[in-house]
């Protein structure tokens, strides 16, 4: 069973993190703040103007520990990571199933088809506790876009009836806010930069869930970069991105709209630049970064799995079961559909 609380998130500016025997040793104007022994962390997470020593970044890679450097916004700078661990022939199989398209669409399709099922679910949810006529179309849509995903054979069919059902998701999500809709609305996805403060706590969720699941791949012994869904682009990792998808709506848009109904953040933590793009201050990202860690620890019952696991080990989950199908043991890819 892997730990939960496995990912320190280091927000303060002008942070120092180096390495003290098996330690990282977190400092800020050098005054030590924590102490972490390496063998209780998976990920390191630095947001903003955060740095950190040769040594330490050596001995995170030697230990298997992801370290990502996220900017203020949230938005995704680098990472660090030592050799991938697996077996050699389970990356081959999956560059080999990334190159056949008919492979690709397949493991595609179930990507995409509990993507959508997870939207519809979260609007059809939402339409029981306020009913609305546009809830209710919109759920009928995303119906008939599950139902275009199985008939639709190629990459880029999958891919249009996959960008229909998100503009038919985010037409309505504005709906979802029910509080603080002056500070909170949603006209459209917007990205680097976000132009709302509803964008901007997205974006930056989107990161932290890419973060996890990049780390879940790669302990698993999959290459993240390589996809099937979003084919290759440098510093792209399309894997992750990939199985991203089914879980954005459950863990990232739920736990957005969750914040802002109970109030737990406010329009007076985010700004906006000359630019216009829009950043959250130092005191919002930390609450969200709590509230992040809190919903990893809720259980969830796995629809494949059949047992209730917490909501971090999720991805885990898929990333293993999406190793079992790559080499055979299992007939396809057992996507995450929220029940």
């Amino acid at each position: 069973m892997r730990k939960l609380l496995n990912t320190l998130y280091v927000t303060i500016p002008n942070a120092y993190l180096s390495k003290d025997g098996e330690t990282v040793l977190v400092r800020v104007e050098h005054e030590t703040r924590l102490r972490v022994p390496i063998h209780n962390l998976e990920g390191i997470v630095c947001v903003g103007l955060v740095s950190m020593s040769p040594p330490l970044m050596g001995f995170c890679a030697e230990h298997n520990v992801g370290v990502s450097f996220l900017s203020e916004h949230g938005r995704f700078l680098a990472r660090i990571q030592g050799p991938i661990h697996g077996n050699v022939l389970l990356r081959r199989e999956q560059y080999r199933r990334a190159d056949q398209d008919a492979d690709s669409a397949a493991i595609a399709r179930s990507v995409l088809l509990a993507k959508i099922a997870n939207c519809r679910t979260s609007l059809l949810r939402a339409g029981r506790e306020h009913p609305s006529e546009s809830l209710k179309h919109a759920s009928a849509q995303l119906g008939q876009s599950l139902r275009l995903l199985v008939s639709t054979p190629s990459l880029d069919g999958l891919r249009g009836v996959e960008g229909d059902a998100a503009q038919t998701y985010f037409s309505v999500f504005d709906e979802l806010i029910l509080h603080q809709k002056k500070d909170f609305y949603f006209h459209g996805r917007s990205r680097r930069p976000p132009l709302d403060n509803v964008n901007a706590l997205l974006s930056f969720l989107y990161v932290l869930l890419a973060h996890d699941i990049a780390s879940a791949l790669e302990t698993t012994g999959l290459d993240p970069a390589v996809g099937f869904l979003h084919r290759d682009r440098p510093g792209r990792a399309g894997l992750a991105l990939d199985l991203m998808e089914e879980l954005r709506p459950v863990l990232a848009d739920r736990l957005a709209l969750t914040i802002i109904n109970r109030r737990q953040i406010a329009g007076n933590g985010f700004s906006r630049a000359e630019s216009g793009g829009v950043t959250m201050s130092d005191a919002t990202r930390k609450e969200v970064l709590v509230e992040w860690q809190l919903r990893k620890q809720e259980e969830v019952l796995h629809p494949f799995l059949d047992e209730r696991i917490p909501f971090g080990l999720v991805p885990h989950a898929q990333a293993l079961l999406l190793a079992r199908h790559l080499r055979g043991d299992l007939d396809a890819y057992p996507s995450f559909i929220w029940r």
